[in-house]
């Protein structure tokens, strides 16, 4: 008995470890190499949460606090700790659904949420290095641009900074949508042959799931 345990912490640690190692690496990839940055992003929630589905959620604690602190010697204390949002955040609440066998609409969902505020903390984490809001900078100068071409077309009218910034949230939603999408499919096909069972895709999905790439 006392030996299985030991086994099994063993398993634990060097599982922990790998999953880890392999997050901290594939978000060194995607500032470093010049090619592959989606690929890398859309695979940086999938060790931890992977971990979390074979080890549970305390592994998956202990994955996250390595991969930070490992990023943070290798990029330093701001690159390295902007891994949490929001892939290390995702992986913990995906993990932690995939775990229970939770709905994927409900997954998607807090997902969606989670996603679009770790993209915006980012962006606030920058501004205050900067001295500068990007937030405010990036859509007035999107609000500028629209209002030239609306000009130069001889359009009624462009819309505001308000509405620029309302656009600019539902873009990022959208984009969100899309990545959460393409996370579940990947896992969905790859997790079953790392033997890890996911909940059951929604019936209005199987159809785009039903032709594996792999």
């Amino acid at each position: 008995m006392a030996v299985d345990q030991r086994r099994r912490e063993a398993r634990r640690l060097t599982e922990t470890a790998y999953m880890a190692a392999s997050t901290g690496l594939l978000w060194v990839a995607i500032y470093y190499l010049p090619i592959g940055d989606a690929i890398f992003r859309l695979a940086i929630p999938l060790p931890l949460a992977l971990l979390q589905l074979r080890q549970g959620g305390r592994a998956a604690l202990q994955g996250i606090a390595v991969s930070v602190l490992l990023l943070t010697v290798l990029m330093g204390p701001v690159r390295g700790p902007m891994m949490l949002f929001p892939y290390g955040a995702l992986a913990l609440w995906l993990g932690w659904c995939w775990c229970r066998r939770i709905s994927w609409w409900f997954s998607i969902g807090i997902g969606l949420l989670i996603g679009t505020g770790g993209l915006l903390v980012r962006v606030a984490v920058l501004s205050l290095l900067l001295g500068e809001n990007l937030w405010v900078v990036i859509t007035s100068a999107a609000a500028g641009l629209l209002e030239n071409l609306a000009e130069r077309l001889q359009l009624l009218g462009a819309p505001d900074l308000q509405q620029v910034e309302l656009l600019a949230l539902g873009l990022l939603l959208l984009q969100n949508l899309i990545y959460l999408l393409a996370l579940h499919a990947v896992a969905h096909w790859v997790f079953p042959r790392l033997k890890q069972e996911l909940p059951a895709p929604p019936a209005l999905l199987r159809p785009l799931l039903a032709l594996d790439p792999l």
